[in-house]
């Protein structure tokens, strides 16, 4: 099992970015944390790097279950999505499985959560 759902799009980061946030914002996901990897890492580390960023991602009713069943499942939030520049006019969008993520969690409620969150964003990536 992939822990990651990836769609490669004809488009700059910027559209790609914006149409998985509204993707996602129809399915009841907000975003809640931005994390520029390019810049951090140039700040930090004086590199270089592709254009990358880690789009924090959370449906409140879906934490608020899963806290419930698991209270250190927080350690997992939220879901990240990549976005990344691949050149020549192309950007890679990929999503976090959760179901691949939660294998380690011995718990049948937060399976089945993890289940329902996983076809979201399976399927949220397949419509970009």
């Amino acid at each position: 099992m992939d822990y990651y759902f990836t769609k490669i799009l004809n488009c700059g980061m910027a559209e790609a970015e914006s149409r998985i946030l509204s993707t996602l914002k129809e399915k009841g996901f907000g975003l809640i944390t931005e994390i520029d990897m390019k810049q951090k890492l140039h700040e930090k580390l004086g590199v270089d790097l592709m254009p990358y960023k880690i789009l924090g991602m959370c449906n409140p009713g879906f934490a608020y279950k899963a806290i419930q069943a698991e209270e250190k499942i927080g350690t997992m939030l939220p879901c990240n999505i990549l976005v990344i520049d691949k050149g020549n006019g192309t950007t890679e969008v990929a999503a976090v499985n959760p179901l691949a993520s939660m294998m380690a969690i011995r718990n049948p409620a937060l399976g089945e959560l993890a289940h329902e969150v996983t076809n979201i964003l399976e399927k949220a990536v397949a419509e970009l």
